[in-house]
């Protein structure tokens, strides 16, 4: 099949969530011998070059990079909340530039199957229809109205107020955007079943994303002394999450096991964010080259996530690497884990903080939860399999 993948960010480097699961995906068609093409905006925020790919992955899959600022200003934002209906976080990924782009690729060659990696690329399933015969496949990487009403009831005053009409506005697109493509594929089955309540009809399959690499790793049980962090720093439930964490649960933790340290690595975080990790026997390590190695080289993993949607995908990847891993139910949403088999979940501060120092203090604990943790992701989320699954659907249905 000759597979054309629309993103509103380049895939490379895969560095969070949406790109992880943007290149898993992509890298799989291609090792199952699709022709996968790529058409990204190259934004101000994620923006590379052509060269910065490595030959090895822009030998196999085709990548057209089109500049699309989409940066966020605060008079681009007063206009947008007075004079349109649409969000403003939407708004800033239509781009006349990147659809005479789409138009030029689709009038060159034929598709078979158009993928939009998550809602913001919907608004070019018109000019997709236009000019290609090709089935419409929208992968939808969460429910994004839903992470800006959790992110809402987390807010306060003037902020809280916005994010509440943006969460409003985010959901009236979702749902116009419902059953205007050919295909749902939700990353995870509880966003198919939201979707599907919310009026879809299209035939669809959830597949989550996937890993590449399931060699069990080497995994070294510490002494009880390290935890880590690792997630995107400018995405707002990760700073929220960690300021909750910071806030509520690190004394009551310090205070049973006084020489436990945090390693918190991310990208872009903001200085606001950066001054207020300068806590006790917090260590702030920005972005790493190597997430993996970040990983495997500290102990226990947190993600204490109390707003967003769809898959965490740094979760998956933390279990693919055997790592014990204490989150939140948010945290855990669409991954079927087991609490207490395959990872620790706690909702509020005083369980939070207990299941760390459980955790800390009990090795034994660590190595149950790190070997099980390693069987559940080898499991589930082989992305060959994933990816086959896919493939066939696909096939099926067009």
């Amino acid at each position: 099949m000759k597979i054309l993948i629309l993103t509103n960010k380049p895939p490379y480097p895969p560095v969070d969530g949406g790109t992880i699961a943007t290149m898993a995906m992509a890298g799989g068609f291609s090792r199952h011998n699709h022709q996968v093409t790529v058409l990204a905006m190259n934004t101000k925020k994620h923006h590379i070059t052509p060269f910065e790919i490595p030959e090895e992955i822009s030998s196999s899959i085709t990548f057209h990079l089109v500049e699309v600022p989409a940066i966020i200003s605060l008079p681009a934002l007063i206009f947008n909340l007075i004079f349109s209906k649409l969000p403003y976080i939407a708004e800033r990924f239509i781009s006349s530039r990147y659809e005479k782009k789409l138009t030029s690729l689709l009038k060159k060659q034929p598709f078979d199957i158009v993928q939009l990696e998550g809602l913001y690329l919907t608004p070019y399933i018109p000019c997709i229809r236009k000019y290609s015969k090709a089935r419409i496949a929208y992968r939808s990487h969460n429910i994004e109205h839903e992470i800006w009403e959790r992110t809402a009831g987390q807010s306060k005053g003037l902020k809280k107020i916005y994010i509440k009409n943006l969460a409003k506005r985010i959901l009236k697109f979702e749902t116009d955007a419902l059953n205007t493509y050919d295909f749902l594929v939700p990353i995870t089955q509880r966003d198919f079943d939201l979707l599907n309540n919310k009026g879809n009809f299209k035939p669809g399959i959830a597949i989550p994303t996937g890993i590449d690499q399931l060699s069990k790793p080497t995994v070294t049980v510490l002494s009880g002394e390290q935890l880590f962090f690792i997630g995107a720093l400018d995405w707002a439930p990760n700073q929220e999450g960690l300021m909750w964490f910071l806030n509520n649960c690190w004394k009551k933790i310090l205070k049973k096991c006084p020489n436990v340290k945090l390693a918190i690595a991310g990208r872009n975080a903001p200085k606001w964010l950066i001054s207020k990790l300068s806590v006790k026997n917090v260590v702030y390590i920005g972005e790493v080259e190597n997430a993996q190695e970040f990983m495997l080289s500290n102990g226990i993993m947190i993600a204490p996530l109390l707003s967003g949607s769809g898959m965490r995908i740094k979760i998956i990847e933390g279990m693919s690497l055997g790592k014990a891993i204490v989150t939140t139910s948010i945290g855990c949403e669409g991954i079927d884990a087991i609490h207490n088999r395959d990872i620790l979940i706690a909702n509020n501060a005083n369980d939070f903080s207990s299941q760390v120092i459980r955790i800390l203090n009990d090795t034994k604990l660590q190595a149950k939860i790190s070997e099980n943790s390693f069987k559940f992701v080898s499991t589930n989320y082989s992305n060959h399999n994933l990816t086959s699954r896919l493939i066939d659907f696909y096939k099926t249905n067009c």
